[in-house]
């Protein structure tokens, strides 16, 4: 599903998606996509003068924040804020039609872009990365927030034995099931959607070591900073050796926006690489890419 932030403050328009691989043994702006891709090994510390999160943030409203510790504390400063939180960001989405457009925010145009982007990026990552680019293995996928199988169907299926979608919206999974299953006639038992699964990020432990690549795109904002973090290290378990995470997400020119009718964050790079270092992760390549709009 779509979870970025497309609206008129004053925010750079620039996609950042970020790659990631663990340590193994929008209404409120247009903001452009960028890919990091972070690695096992030798886990990097980014030297940012001070804390991200102590830097000043605004929501769509135009209210200004002192730091994200403050609009945290605002938001989801105990149980009963942070259950709202996650509920009214599912209801957000389950008022929305299950189409292109609809899961794009009302920005279809830009998903031949999108996957364009995507797919460039895609093949340089398992080129370095794979043996023969991954030709003669059996790959497998995970696709989060997947919505209604858009990225799967129109990339990851094409370069992946077997995609499992993870997606909250009911709905829209059930979309994705008639498009990449009953519709789908094309499907082949060599390049298939296996598992649909309707469960959120923060309560998603994926199977040990069955994915080569963890795809998580325009949905990682609706999470939490703990939360946040606390995925991505259930997550690691689910990767292969010499897997890796690809995180495609809108980013703000500095600290963050809220987006309050939606219930998400968009975060500054130095935001998400601060992250990253808590959670354990090498960033091993970035791409920001030019707006799609």
């Amino acid at each position: 599903m779509f979870m970025g932030h497309w609206t008129s403050m004053d925010t750079d328009l620039y996609a950042a998606a970020h790659i990631v691989r663990p340590l193994f043994p929008s209404k409120v702006g247009v903001f452009p996509p960028s890919y990091h891709l972070v690695s096992t090994g030798v886990c990097i510390h980014y030297p940012v003068k001070a804390s991200q999160m102590e830097v000043a943030g605004s929501d769509s409203d135009g209210r200004e924040f002192r730091n994200a510790d403050e609009m945290w504390r605002e938001q989801t400063g105990d149980d009963n804020k942070k259950t709202q939180w996650y509920r009214d960001g599912v209801a957000y989405w389950e008022g929305v039609e299950a189409s292109v457009d609809g899961v794009l925010g009302g920005y279809g145009q830009v998903n031949d872009a999108d996957v364009k982007g995507s797919e460039a990026f895609l093949q340089t990552l398992l080129s370095e990365l794979f043996v023969d680019s991954g030709i003669g293995r059996h790959l497998v996928a995970l696709d989060c927030g997947s919505g209604i199988g858009r990225i799967t169907k129109n990339l990851l299926i094409r370069y992946f034995n077997e995609v499992d979608l993870l997606e909250p919206v009911s709905h829209f999974l059930d979309a994705a099931r008639e498009s990449l299953v009953n519709e789908n006639h094309m499907a082949s038992d060599t390049h298939k959607a296996t598992n649909f699964v309707c469960t959120p990020l923060q309560e998603f432990t994926p199977d040990a070591g069955r994915y080569d690549v963890i795809w998580v795109q325009w949905c990682i904002g609706h999470l939490t900073d703990d939360d946040f973090v606390s995925f991505f290290k259930r997550a690691k378990v689910g990767l292969k050796p010499g897997g890796f995470f690809v995180l495609k997400e809108n980013t703000a020119r500095s600290g963050f926006v809220l987006d309050k009718e939606d219930r998400s964050i968009t975060r500054s790079d130095a935001y998400f690489k601060e992250l990253f270092s808590r959670c354990g992760l090498h960033l091993y390549k970035s791409k920001v890419n030019s707006s799609h709009m």
